[in-house]
């Protein structure tokens, strides 16, 4: 009991609603009891729901087991164990000032109680006086056992001189409407049930033994359900363990047998291929949630028409769940939606309420759904809305088992306010028919007696059942789901920006920023009698005015250092040049003061003592660090958001021997602190007496990095509002210890693997890392523990990377790991760190993307077009496939490109016309395949067209070529003309001697040469080259 502790503010606040209904229905719900006396007995293993319990739990939010807890007018007496009067004291004097009601602690003694047991009755009948018996209340129907419970009962109930009335009535209606931290916690136990139900039952158990056939016990099935509930991480919900429960074993029927009672248990038949109904109930921090669904596998239209008539009935009972109607109400609205779809038969099939209300108890009696009652409902209670029919008939069953069947359809639904839509908290696992249904191919199944060979029975040819997935119509590939999602998002995407800049349109971008200080700052002395007198005409530095004396025709005049951009000093043989260089222009506040005044920008000053000239260069570039140093600093802390004060808790976790980054800078060696939760921030400091507070409302985000395959574990705190921390400002904070300790290994050659001390040393970093895990780990629950109490509108939690989805890139200079969160993209190894919030982000660009690149590049676009798009280089290619799986699962439309954009001028187009922008297809222009198809269609064009002087023409000339050769040769004969040119030409080459021969060829092969080379001048602008070469196009053939 030492770790557990008490929500004060909790306790009085619920107490204090407590009186206020006593006082308020006395007579009608706590019958006229003067005084109340609660009983709690021993533990039990048994799964129990007692009022008595549940009003220990919602006020303490722990059971107290043999607790009397007696209530009158003005006190509160309790009757407890030592340890337990230890866990209550906190809880007196913020009792008494904030309530009104006195608490007195009874510490019972461990042999006999029986003083103090009388000294209760005493205080119940002193508060009525005057009755000779007076009424106090208790709960009569609740039983207990042990100790405490045997002298209750003897001490209260046989001849006490009072009179025992049953407050259950009003016990129930306190807790039936519920605050916002305990509808938080029906959600978290709804979010379990109906996360069981659909990725464990459905597709893990149901899927399984219909596709592999496989015989399963209802029993079985349901211990294996039960086990996933009580240990969420199995199906990777982040619940802890001591937190959940279940409201009742799961629920498994099939087969002809099923009983619709809440809480029946599974018998041990196997679970039939037919109807299946299955319910389960969850609990988290002991607030009851339910779910029940049924699935069918090959129904036939009837039971279609019966489960769309049901599922209609349920919606139209959750909807007139509303503030102010009668529950009676609720059933006759359902009653008449089975009638107007003409399912009369369903109503004698249904059971005898039609849901109840839920809370701390499974069933709260007084909050049943049934036409009698007609109890008020009022915004804050939560019911389960079941509607379910059995004994349903299938005559045409061929399977005499799926004869009987039956249809159940349950969800747990918070009241809203009058106005708003009722919240229905296991919608996780839909309800909706192509949900709930299974077809087998029956179709496909084929004899194996009939038709088949021994040989294809032997190599395997045996018909299956099931086809390929391929062979289905409605299947899809990853891909196929992928890109239909991206095109929904896309015009989310494009609708939300078009909304946004159009809202922001007309708002301007703002004049220029400026740096420096005002005008009116800038100030060296306030008149001349304030200037130093100086004799000699040369450079001096005024480092209490913070000005620069410099002689200007025989005299001094004075700049204040912010006045001066830079000062140099050269030096040539015996002489020294300075050269000072002053502020001016658009971004220098006085210019932009008196735009007509004429400004100085340079001045050039020759010395002969060059060691004093050194000096004052060195002086003022000293002087003009410092002061803009500070005004740096003093204009940072301006823009800081005042925080609020720390307040000190009760209880203080602390995380010893940490470091900080950034660290606090100064001067000496740097030393680990100790962070600290209190009630409102964390506070960390060091033994040097440095400070740094962290207040919970300002953290937007938190991680806890696990020293995995990191040699640090890490806490991380990205903020709202930046802090100062040393003198910079800075929006992120970390803290983090390491777990390997720096070793440096003496001996120079190689450590045999299997040597002792290699071993011993890397179990002692295995055991040092499991051990500052724990330690982190412990420390971030108990702080999740106190957000989750105290602040939870906030919505803060510690979030874990996940290293699975991780991928090295570049997003500063340097590679690292970068891994995704549930809501962030991070880097928290190496400075500077990389937290992008994945709401902030608009789109995202994956640019140089290419099948023959190794690495590309990730733009992030955010949805605040003034901030620089940040960009993540040198991407693993085959990282690829993971990252747009990853951006689909969390909603961010992204697009692929081969090339770097230019995101400035593209932001700004947008920016100056998001109406042009949306109509021309919003981010659609990033499209890739749309680009491409787009080109693909201009090269089809290109193609048809063909270029006079190609080459296919050349082909075609020489081919006409050789068909007109090929002409002349066959026409010849005819043709006598020719034959006579022909004659007259071979009588003159009879006529040419050798010589002449040999000259003629000589020309001739001058003359080629000639048109070779304009040949090639000619295609050196061409695209190919001729099969020929150099040799010409022309094809030459030899006549026979």
């Amino acid at each position: 009991m030492a770790t557990v502790t008490i929500d004060a503010t909790n306790f009085c606040k619920r107490l204090k609603k407590l009186y206020d209904h006593w006082k308020a229905n006395d007579s009608a719900s706590w019958s006229n009891a003067t005084s109340i006396a609660i009983l709690v007995g021993a533990t039990s293993e048994d799964l129990r729901y007692l009022k008595s319990i549940s009003l220990q739990l919602w006020l303490f939010g722990y059971e107290l087991p043999d607790t009397v807890m007696v209530f009158t007018k003005s006190d509160l007496h309790v009757l407890t164990s030592s340890k337990k009067v230890d866990l209550l004291k906190p809880l007196t004097e913020q009792c008494q000032q904030e309530c009104g009601v006195q608490m007195i602690l009874h510490a019972k003694p461990k042999d006999d109680a029986t003083a103090l047991m009388q000294q209760l009755l005493a205080t119940a009948k002193e508060a009525d006086p005057d009755s000779p018996s007076p009424h106090v209340g208790t709960l009569l129907k609740d039983d207990h056992s042990g100790k405490t419970a045997d002298l209750f009962n003897q001490t209260f109930c046989s001849d006490s001189g009072i009179t025992l009335t049953d407050v259950a009535p009003g016990i129930a209606s306190l807790l039936s409407s519920k605050d916002s931290l305990e509808i938080l916690n029906v959600k978290k136990a709804a979010m379990l049930a109906s996360r069981v139900m659909k990725d464990f039952v459905v597709v893990k158990q149901i899927e399984e033994v219909l596709n592999k056939g496989r015989p399963v016990k209802h029993s079985k099935l349901s211990q294996l359900t039960e086990e996933v509930i009580t240990d969420p991480s199995k199906i990777n919900i982040k619940l802890k363990p001591e937190n959940v429960d279940i409201a009742y074993p799961p629920v498994f029927q099939s087969g002809g047998k099923f009983d619709l009672k809440v809480g029946v248990l599974s018998d041990d038949s196997n679970l039939n291929e037919g109807v299946i109904v299955v319910s389960i109930g969850a609990r988290y921090a002991s607030y009851c949630a339910n779910i029940s669904r049924t699935f069918l596998v090959d129904p036939t239209p009837k039971q279609e028409a019966e489960y769309l008539a049901l599922l209609s009935a349920q919606e139209k009972m959750i909807a007139s769940l509303v503030d102010g109607a009668m529950m009676s109400s609720v059933v006759e609205a359902g009653m008449e939606v089975l009638r107007s779809k003409g399912q009369e038969h369903l109503i004698q099939k249904l059971g005898k309420n039609m849901g109840f209300g839920m809370g701390l108890e499974l069933r709260e009696s007084s909050n049943m759904l049934t036409s009698k009652n007609d109890g008020m409902i009022r915004a804050g209670m939560v019911f389960n809305v079941s509607i379910g029919a059995q004994g349903l008939e299938n005559p045409d069953a061929t399977d005499s088992k799926n004869k009987i069947y039956a249809i159940q359809i349950a969800d747990t639904i918070v009241v809203a306010e009058a106005g708003k839509s009722n919240e229905i908290a296991t919608n996780t696992c839909p309800r909706n028919w192509d949900k709930v249904v299974f077809k087998t191919d029956a179709d496909e199944e084929v004899d194996t007696d009939v038709g088949i060979k021994f040989e294809d029975m032997t190599n395997g040819a045996i018909p299956m059942r099931k086809t390929l997935r391929s062979d289905d119509p409605s299947y899809k590939s990853a891909e196929q789901v992928r890109k239909e999602k991206q095109e929904e998002l896309l015009r989310q995407k494009n609708e939300e920006t078009l909304k946004r800049l159009t809202a922001v349109a007309g708002d301007g971008t703002g004049a220029a920023s400026t740096s420096g200080r005002p005008t009116s700052e800038i100030v060296a002395y306030r008149s001349v009698a304030d200037i130093p007198a100086i004799k000699d005409l040369v450079i001096q530095v005024d480092t209490k005015s913070e000005a620069v004396l410099l002689p200007i025709y025989g005299i001094h005049v004075p700049f204040h250092i912010t006045t001066i951009k830079n000062v140099t000093s050269s030096q040539d043989h015996d002489r020294a040049f300075i050269r000072v260089t002053f502020n001016f222009g658009a971004t220098f506040d006085p210019f932009i003061k008196s735009p007509s005044s004429i400004f100085l920008k340079e001045l050039s000053f020759k010395s002969s003592d060059i060691r004093h000239a050194n000096k004052t260069v060195q002086d003022i570039k000293l002087l003009r660090s410092s002061v803009l140093q500070r005004d740096k600093e003093r204009m940072e802390r301006a823009t800081l958001v005042v925080q609020e004060k720390l307040i000190s808790g009760k209880k203080v976790f602390k995380l010893p021997d940490l470091w900080i980054r950034p660290n606090f800078g100064g001067k000496g060696r740097k030393l680990p602190g100790t962070l600290e939760a209190h009630a409102n921030g964390f506070r960390y400091s060091n033994p040097k007496n440095e400070t740094v507070n962290v207040m919970y409302r300002n953290i937007k985000h938190a991680f806890f990095q696990p020293a995995d395959n990191e040699v640090v574990t890490i806490l991380h705190f990205h903020l709202i509002n930046p802090i100062m921390l040393g003198n910079k400002k800075t929006r992120d904070v970390q803290f983090y210890t390491e777990v390997m300790e720096v070793v440096q290994t003496l001996d120079a050659g190689r450590r045999n693997a299997f040597d002792p001390d290699e071993i011993e040393e890397e179990q002692r970093e295995r055991d040092r890392r499991n051990k500052i895990n724990h330690e982190f780990n412990q420390f971030v629950k108990r702080v999740q523990e106190l957000w989750e109490r105290d602040y939870h509108e906030l919505g803060l939690e510690f979030d874990i990377p996940f290293r699975e989805l991780g991928f090295h890139g570049t997003p500063f200079k340097s590679a690292v790991f970068i891994m995704p969160t549930v809501n962030c993209l991070i880097e928290l190894t190496e400075m500077p760190f990389c937290v992008v919030s994945l709401s902030d982000i608009e789109i995202i660009n994956l640019e140089r993307v290419g099948f023959n690149l190794k690495n590309f590049d990730m733009a992030i676009v955010f949805k605040d077009f003034s901030k620089e798009v940040m960009r993540i280089d040198a991407i693993p290619t085959k990282s690829l496939e993971t990252i747009k799986d990853w951006l689909t699962s969390v909603k961010i439309k992204y697009y692929e490109s081969k090339l770097n954009l230019a995101w400035k001028p593209v932001l700004k187009s947008i920016v100056d016309d998001p109406e042009g922008f949306f109509e021309q297809g919003g981010w659609e222009f990033l499209n890739m395949e749309k680009s491409d198809s787009d080109d693909e269609g201009g090269e089809e064009q290109s193609e048809d067209y063909a270029p006079s002087g190609s080459e296919e023409e050349e082909e075609d000339d020489s081919d006409d070529d050789d068909d007109s050769d090929e002409e002349s040769v066959v026409d010849s004969d005819d043709d006598d003309g020719e034959d006579a040119s022909e004659d007259d030409e071979g009588e003159n080459e009879e006529g040419l001697s050798w010589e002449e021969l040999e000259a003629e060829a000589k020309k001739s092969d001058a003359r080629h040469r000639d048109s070779d080379s304009e040949d090639d001048r000619k295609r050196a602008g061409g695209k190919k080259r001729t099969a020929g070469g150099a040799s010409g196009t022309a094809t030459v053939k030899r006549r026979k």
